[in-house]
């Protein structure tokens, strides 16, 4: 399809007021799920990261991987095990997580990122000590190697982000003090904390729905804004339910934290993060 030469400088005109508005400013994506699996879709994410950072947007890309680490357990002969919808995370497993997320996964999206002409550095949690974790405590359950996030040294990600870098981190961590384990750690609620500790302007959360809808069934009940006082009522209500409500609950806890923005935007949509960052519209649900 070809784009008329007006409509290419309506995009421009419209996207320059916030390239210059988030010059200088930091930006946590996290990308993971159904989001990864499509490799066109994976290019213009890449793209999309490559452009935020040549307009001096200072990026960091946190991922996921759990349908990767799935395939590699049962190729493993080891059949993948939840509680309530989260992964337990035995000695094995965490093996598993430990070499897919900060191995194979990781290094991917380095190199995509590599070829579409940026510069990204590869991290896990256990790097220059980025992340440290105690076992996960909450709600009586037991998730085994599953972690909480205690300490963030930020120096990492700042060092990387002044050389002109694009962390990309995977969500393993390493145990506090005496603790030599490692820990599996949720991938959105490590990149919340991370936007959090950063003091980024915006937490964007790249998944495989369009946002917030008021009925499931039909997009264009799609929520656009919303503000964080509402998060409660909405949880109340049902409307926000399911595989939604742990991602609403981590933008709730960036907001708290400090972020100004959060966004949760259909990772699957070609150039999505673009469209939702630099058009008055946007594409997804922006938490206020």
């Amino acid at each position: 399809m070809t784009i008329p030469d007006n409509v290419r400088a309506d995009i421009l005109a419209q996207a320059l007021p916030y390239m210059k508005r988030f010059s200088g400013k930091t930006l946590v994506v996290k990308y993971g799920g159904a989001a990864m699996t499509n490799e066109g879709v994976r290019t213009t994410v890449a793209q999309d990261l490559v452009a935020l950072s040549a307009v001096g947007i200072r990026t960091v890309l946190v991922h996921g991987g759990g349908p990767e680490i799935d395939s590699v357990l049962r190729r493993f002969g080891k059949e993948p095990t939840f509680v309530q919808g989260l992964r337990y995370t035995d000695e094995e497993t965490m093996e598993v997580v430990q070499m897919v997320l900060a191995g194979k996964v990781n290094k991917d999206i380095v190199a995509l990122i590599q070829r579409q002409g940026g510069r990204a550095l590869g991290l896990c949690g256990a790097d220059g000590g980025l992340l440290t974790a105690r076992r996960f405590a909450k709600k009586g359950l037991d998730l085994g190697l599953v972690g909480e996030i205690q300490k963030i040294d930020r120096g990492v990600l700042d060092a990387a982000l002044g050389a002109g870098y694009i962390p990309v981190v995977a969500t393993v961590a390493m145990g506090e003090k005496d603790d030599e384990r490692m820990y599996n750690i949720n991938a959105d609620t490590a990149a919340a904390d991370i936007a959090v500790a950063l003091g980024a302007e915006k937490l964007v959360l790249l998944t495989d729905v369009p946002g917030v809808l008021r009925d499931l069934e039909d997009a264009s009940t799609l929520v656009s804004a919303l503000p964080r006082t509402l998060i409660e009522e909405y949880l109340e209500a049902g409307i926000v339910s399911k595989g939604m409500i742990p991602k609403i609950e981590c933008c709730a806890r960036a907001i708290d934290g400090g972020v100004d923005r959060a966004h949760i935007v259909d990772g699957r949509s070609p150039h999505a993060l673009l469209l939702e960052l630099f058009t008055d519209r946007g594409v997804g649900t922006m938490i206020l």
